[in-house]
């Protein structure tokens, strides 16, 4: 193989994966906007329509969401010395 097409090749494999990563941070921060039960209890039912191979990514977005939350809630409850109760 050439050098100019593994230059190419090498390219056009960093502009697929800018553009993927460009489109996960799009899709995460629309998914963030659903933050009230509701609103989540309306997107579980529209991705329990779907299989769980459709759906992987999104499933993935939601938990790490959901794990940041709660730990930014525990932050806001904590004290210096552990649990403000």
């Amino acid at each position: 193989m050439q050098l100019s097409s593994r230059l190419r090749d090498v390219r056009t494999a960093l502009a697929n994966r800018r553009t993927m990563r460009v489109e996960h941070r799009r899709l995460t921060e629309e998914l963030a906007s659903f933050r009230t039960t509701a609103e989540r209890a309306e997107l579980d039912e529209l991705l329990s329509r779907h299989s769980a191979e459709e759906t992987a990514q999104i499933r993935s977005i939601l938990y790490s969401q959901d794990i940041q939350r709660q730990q930014s809630q525990a932050r806001k409850t904590a004290g210096l010395g552990g649990y403000l109760g």
